[in-house]
Order: structure tokens, then C-alpha cells, then sequence
């Protein structure tokens, strides 16, 4: 804390009366903790901000603001994601008294709650930053280039919002696409701006320890493969045997299974939270490691397994495309890439299922007990 200049004040959390409405959301239930930002009385002016806010400029100028100023994304609804507030106790006892009465709330936040207790926010004044630095009062809008909607800017891949400074971003929408987390980008461009900021400002040294034992696991498993190729142990049958079908159709199964969950399961084991081109990088080093696995042991063709993986690298090279004119031609040519790629995962799908069917047809996989397959049990080394 003292490291990064940073005072943490530790609170209890509030009780949200409001976590029974139908509407509730559970991420939310914390979220009435910002009122504590009024009882920081030590302090003249605050501003409040929220973790996915991308600041473009300096915005010292909002010190200046009123006893309460908030920004209209919404054209009835102000966003809480930035507000400005002059500390009060007065005021906050009587925001926890409102909440203990039950105060309207719509969507059972913060959000909600702020709305309706400065529910004539609407009719004030914009503020305009005074020029000899004096500190205005009353309650004022902010104007919207203070939280700026990321959709605003992935329509033109740039900014035209000309009333008031373009000075901050906010990432409102889906949850798993917060510019935090190391998927988001490219899929929203910004993201890595959100990251720059971070790797100047916090680093990655929580993450960091966790991607490079992830990245030694995954090289070894490339190197092993590599060097060693194991055959599945041969499941040996009697002509008699009524299973052998069932056996056979399970075995299909767990092969694609394994095919898919080599895309798959990296996204649960790279933190969430890594820079996006750390994240990716450890993704396709991961999927790619853990392809080998199916190719090897199972004997897959090498070619369509590895389809999708070339699919993927290829979609993020068409979105990280830095001279698209607008967001309307990034996501035609996204879309269109997607188009002109489906076939080749659905050949390579089909590729993969006719190879099983060969192995099994001949016996390769599955011999006759008493009889010995065409290649051995054990490891070929190169």
C-alpha cells in the first residue's frame, strides 16, 4: 500500500437490504460499500471510480465539482461507474438510514440506490471547471466525456463526443468481457489500453509466478510429445464380444473429447487477469501442448487437430488488425473470416472421425485377443 502511494481504509460491509428482489444480482451485494466514500470526511472532494475506467488525460479538474456530479450514459439513468462527492457523515448516516427503511432501488446496487436518492440530478446544471481553480457547489452533471461508452468508440474505432473532454472510459456490458480479463482483447480493442495502464502502474507480479510454471508444463508436454510418441494401450476383444461396439463408440467420444478440451481447458488455468498478449501466447502454447496429447497417444492426424488452433491464431491476427476504417469493416471482415474458416474445422472434424473409424476397422486400436496389432504397445523414439 505505502509502496504504490495508496491509503486503504478497511470497512464492514454493508448489509444489502435488497438482495431478496427478484431482479437481484449477486455481484452486486457488495457493491453499497461506496457509500463509505462519504464518511471520508478528512478529505474535501472525492471521486469515485471503478476498476474498469481507462483515463485518457488528467482529470484534476473534477475536484472542482459539486457536492455531488455524476454522468448521464443513460439518458434518465447517471452511471456510477465515476461520480464526485463532498464527504459528509451527516449524509451518510442518513444513506444507511434510507437503506434500513427501504429505499427504491432498482437493480439492488449502488447504481440503483444513488439514482434514487439524488433523484433530481437530471435537471441541474453541467459543470464547467471554474478557470481560476475555485471549487463550485450544489449538485452538477458530468459531461458524458467523463465516462465515455467503449461502444461509442468500437463503432468508429475512434472518438467524436464533442460536448465536455474526452477524458475517461467506462467498460459497461458483460462481465466476462471487463478489460481485465486477457480474453477480452482483441475482441474489444481497448483492452489493452486498460492494460498498458496497469503494467505501468500495478504490474503483473501476482500473476507472474503462476504463468511461468504453467509455461515450463507446457513446453515439457511439447518436448515429450515430441521426442516420444506413446500408442493408446490396445484393448483387446473376442469376436463374441457384444460390447465391443458400446467400447468402440466410447473410445470415439473420448477422442474428440480430448480434442476439444485442448482448447478448452486452458481458459480455466491461465489467471484471468494476466496482460492479453501474455495470456494469449500462454493459450496457444497450451492448446497446442495439449493437442499433441490426442495426436500422439491416440494416433489423430496431426493436420486437422491442429485446425482450430491455426483457426484461432488467425481470427486474433483479423481482429488485432490495426487500420480498420471503422467497427462496422472489423466486424464484417471478423465475421467473414469465421465464414470462410467453417469449413475447414468441419472437414477436419470429419478428417478426425473417418481416421478413428480406419484405426478401428483395422484393428490398430483394437485387435482380436490372441492377435498382435500393427504397430507396438510402447513409445517410438525419434
Amino acid at each position: 500500500e505505502a509502496e504504490d502511494g495508496a491509503k486503504v481504509v478497511r470497512v464492514e460491509n454493508l448489509d444489502n437490504p435488497y438482495r431478496k428482489q427478484t431482479n437481484f444480482n449477486s455481484r452486486f451485494k457488495l457493491t453499497l460499500n461506496k457509500l463509505y466514500a462519504w464518511a471520508l470526511s478528512d478529505y474535501d472532494r472525492v471521486v469515485m471510480l471503478d476498476a474498469d475506467n481507462l483515463f485518457l488525460k488528467k482529470t484534476d479538474e473534477l475536484f472542482q465539482c459539486g457536492r455531488f456530479c455524476a454522468v448521464f450514459i443513460n439518458p434518465c439513468i447517471f452511471h456510477t461507474g465515476l461520480f464526485v462527492l463532498q464527504p459528509s457523515v451527516e449524509v451518510f448516516k442518513d444513506m444507511v438510514h434510507e437503506l434500513q427503511v427501504g429505499r427504491e432501488n432498482r437493480d439492488g446496487a449502488d447504481q440503483g440506490f444513488l439514482v434514487s436518492y439524488f433523484s433530481d440530478l437530471l435537471d441541474q446544471p453541467l459543470f464547467r471547471p471554474p478557470s481560476n481553480g475555485s471549487v463550485l457547489s450544489g449538485h452538477l452533471r458530468l459531461p458524458l466525456g467523463y465516462q465515455m461508452d467503449a461502444s461509442y468508440f468500437y463503432l468508429k474505432l475512434r472518438w467524436n463526443i464533442p460536448c465536455g473532454p474526452n477524458s475517461v472510459i467506462t467498460f459497461p456490458g458483460a462481465v466476462w468481457l471487463k478489460p481485465w480479463y486477457w480474453w477480452s482483447w482483441p475482441v474489444l480493442p481497448l483492452g489493452l489500453s486498460w492494460h498498458e495502464q496497469r503494467r505501468a502502474t500495478l504490474g503483473y507480479s501476482a500473476e507472474m509466478p503462476l504463468v511461468i510454471i504453467q509455461a515450463v508444463f507446457y513446453l515439457g508436454i511439447i518436448v515429450v510429445t515430441r521426442l516420444a510418441r506413446p500408442t493408446i494401450t490396445k484393448l483387446c476383444y473376442r469376436r463374441s464380444d457384444r460390447n465391443l461396439t458400446t467400447i468402440q463408440a466410447g473410445f470415439k467420444f473420448i477422442a474428440l473429447l480430448s480434442v476439444v478440451a485442448a482448447y478448452v481447458f486452458p481458459f480455466f488455468t491461465i489467471p484471468h487477469t494476466i496482460h492479453p498478449l501474455i495470456g494469449w501466447f500462454l493459450y496457444l502454447m497450451a492448446s497446442f501442448a495439449l493437442s499433441s496429447i490426442p495426436i500422439n497417444t491416440l494416433l489423430l492426424p496431426t493436420l486437422p487437430v491442429l485446425t482450430p488452433w491455426f483457426g484461432i491464431f488467425g481470427t486474433l491476427l483479423v481482429m488485432a488488425f490495426p487500420w480498420y476504417p471503422d467497427g462496422v469493416v472489423r466486424a464484417l471482415s471478423v465475421f467473414g473470416y469465421a465464414f470462410c474458416c467453417a469449413p475447414f474445422v468441419w472437414v477436419a472434424f470429419l478428417k478426425i472421425t473417418s481416421h478413428l473409424q480406419v484405426l478401428i476397422e483395422k484393428e490398430v486400436l483394437f485387435p482380436r485377443l490372441g492377435e498382435s496389432g500393427t504397430t507396438s504397445g510402447f513409445s517410438k523414439l525419434y
